[in-house]
């Protein structure tokens, strides 16, 4: 019969680490292996060492290469595929005999392991089991004595190999953090710890529970000391301490027309980060609890009296997050923190505008692509100005074949302009025009219809409604699955075509 095959973890680096059953199964191993790089010492073996017996077979499993460059003809890829094949071979060959065998691994055999290679080449030839062991994340936040994760907060575990650019989206987005291989990467993770605006929470922690460990601040790591055995932590923000600010910041945030699937990472980041969240209460509602977090919810028309109450906020040091539906920039917050923001009091207030995707975009991915030539954006809201200039500029874009998205079409308090727009925009459109109607994308009470202009009914259209109305080019389609999508193609006909 053959012998079994076992990944066992060992925990962080403590021998007192190494659960009682890794101790059992090396115990009862006959063979026992361990991955070293060529100067042959092996972590995993001097952790597990006072385990080891003399009559154990010993296979060490020894790297090709670990940082440095390599002449395989498959690079360093293909140098490391032929040791896993090789290793996993010799380990086969040992199973087959009717051996068994313990695969010592730091850690968590399947938690960024080499043991993993071994396993996803023997696993299902051969009897295998996998003991778990405390990993490196759990070591460092036990030596730094804080929360790792709390209540609805969410970790991120990230390996600093990935690119600067991906590391600082997913920072900002993320509740918690830690990051794993930092060694030649550490220069990399500061930067996006930085750029994500986290590099104030950020914790280093090297060798956790070994000899030689290391607890800092990241922002003061020297970066020519820092090991491959190290981790960047960002902790739990459920109670820490709102940092003293001179001066604060407004961030104007986008949330898309729905809920977070349409966050942008950095918006995601900005709201986790802030210390007041200001907004209408509807769109306030999108964003999850976080505890130690000010929510400041108010009615959707008191815009100017929103944007000052946030700047009063910042000037006082807080880190304050303007909550705004779609894209800030578009009949939204951004124009009302902005305008407030100019005054003497506030210029010295920062401000940043963070953009979403915008209920057009939205209802159009939706449609198909009815915005894929030139278009005009024009609310019908006649609030804050009147219905002379709107109408005006409907003739305006119609005249020159645009497609149109038209916001803020209706509401119980304004219910006549859909119908006032669709008799302007006959004058210069064929009856047979497509018309995207599109409510509440992106929510419980979705619904999109392609309609003929003519046919538009202004009874089904209200505040949570967008309205796309196409060009002379734009086409409606019926596909064979009996889907109807609308597009309007980029290229236009030449005069006289």
């Amino acid at each position: 019969m053959s012998g079994k095959l076992y990944g066992v973890g060992l925990g962080p680096g403590d021998p007192s680490l190494m659960t009682v059953r890794a101790v059992e199964v090396i115990a009862e191993a006959d063979v026992v292996a361990y991955h070293s790089a060529r100067h042959g010492r092996s972590i995993a073996r001097s952790i597990a060492a006072k385990h080891l017996r003399a009559d154990h077979v010993e296979e060490p499993l020894v790297y090709p290469v670990t940082t440095e460059t390599t002449d395989h003809p498959g690079g360093y890829k293909g140098a490391m595929e032929e040791f896993y094949a090789e290793a996993s071979a010799r380990l086969a060959a040992h199973l087959d005999a009717g051996r068994t065998v313990a695969v010592l691994a730091e850690g968590d055999p399947l938690f960024y392991g080499s043991y993993m290679h071994m396993h996803k080449r023997l696993a299902d030839r051969y009897d295998t089991e996998v003991i778990p062991g405390v990993t490196s994340v759990s070591a460092a936040a036990a030596r730094l004595g804080t929360p790792l994760a709390e209540g609805e907060e969410v970790l991120t575990i990230l390996p600093g190999t990935l690119p600067e650019e991906e590391l600082t989206a997913r920072l900002a987005a993320t509740d918690t953090a830690v990051v794993m291989k930092l060694g030649r990467t550490f220069t990399k993770v500061r930067t996006a710890l930085e750029s994500s605006g986290r590099l104030d929470e950020a914790r280093y922690v090297e060798r956790a529970t070994m000899d030689g460990e290391r607890l800092a601040g990241l922002a003061d790591v020297d970066a020519g000391s820092v090991p491959y055995f190290s981790v960047a932590v960002l902790p739990s923000r459920v109670d820490s301490p709102v940092p003293v600010r001179e001066s604060g910041e407004v961030v104007v945030v986008g949330t898309g027309p729905a809920g977070p699937l349409w966050l942008t990472p950095e918006s995601r980041g900005a709201l986790a980060g802030a210390d007041d969240l200001v907004g209408y209460t509807t769109y306030l509602d999108r964003v999850p609890v976080r505890p130690g977090q000010r929510r400041h919810g108010s009615d959707n028309r008191v815009e100017a009296e929103r944007a000052e109450f946030a700047l009063q906020l910042a000037r006082r040091g807080r880190r304050v997050a303007v909550v705004s539906g779609g894209d800030p920039g578009v009949f939204a917050m951004a124009t009302a923190v902005l305008e407030a923001a100019s005054q003497d009091a506030y210029r010295d207030v920062p401000v940043r505008v963070l953009p979403g995707v915008t209920a057009a975009n939205a209802a159009a991915a939706r449609a198909g692509a009815p915005l894929g030539h030139d278009y005009a954006t024009v609310s019908l809201s006649d609030r804050l100005k009147p219905w002379d200039v709107i109408a005006e500029r409907l003739r305006a874009a119609a005249s020159a074949d645009l497609v149109l998205a038209l916001y803020n079409p209706g509401s119980r308090s304004r219910d006549w302009q859909v119908g006032k727009a669709r008799e302007l925009l006959l004058e210069h459109r064929s009856p047979d025009t497509p018309v995207v109607v599109a409510r509440d994308v992106g929510g419980s009470g979705e619904r999109v219809r392609i309609v003929r202009l003519a046919d538009l009914d202004p009874g089904e259209v209200d505040m949570r409604t967008i309205l796309l109305v196409g060009s002379s080019q734009t086409q409606a389609v019926r596909r064979g699955d009996g889907e109807e999508i609308v597009w309007t193609p980029r290229r236009y006909p030449e005069a006289g075509s």
